[in-house]
């Protein structure tokens, strides 16, 4: 994850980039156990998850939806939304008593993809794009913007 642009300095950015290393760290240790076959490797799986569900609604129901407004990066947008479909769609879909953990690794290699293009990609594009007001908007207002 970068450093050199400054968008962390925007308050969502700057959570959503906190939650990805969460969600990356999460993801190693499943990899970790699903490729030793040590460790609770569903439990694990559940841990990510319960980080992926809020993660991909804060970002589907708060940046994109100001991306998708502004259009210039709706079309990314899109795709980064296709993306979170299929990710969440394989690992939530994972039959607890015969897993494919092919499918999981596969998966978590789309998922630290995923991340890359929104840390190096969008982010910064969406400090561009977007206008100040559509910031005001997504800046968290409640106590718990420490997370």
């Amino acid at each position: 994850m970068c450093n050199y642009c400054g968008c962390r300095e925007f308050p969502l950015i700057g959570k959503l980039t906190a939650e990805h290393e969460v969600i990356a760290n999460a993801a190693g240790r499943l990899r970790t156990a699903v490729t030793s076959g040590a460790g609770d490797r569903v439990e694990l799986l559940d841990d990510l998850l319960a980080l992926l569900m809020p993660h991909t609604d804060t970002e589907e129901r708060g940046l994109f939806v100001e991306l998708r407004a502004e259009g210039s990066l709706a079309e990314a947008v899109d795709q980064l939304c296709d993306e979170h479909d299929d990710i969440h769609g394989v690992l939530g879909a994972v039959d607890r008593a015969a897993p494919d953990w092919a499918a999981v690794l596969a998966a978590l290699d789309r998922l630290h993809r995923h991340i890359d293009n929104e840390e190096h990609g969008l982010f910064p594009a969406a400090v561009i794009a977007l206008p100040i007001a559509a910031w005001d908007r997504l800046t968290p207002q409640r106590s718990d913007t420490a997370a």
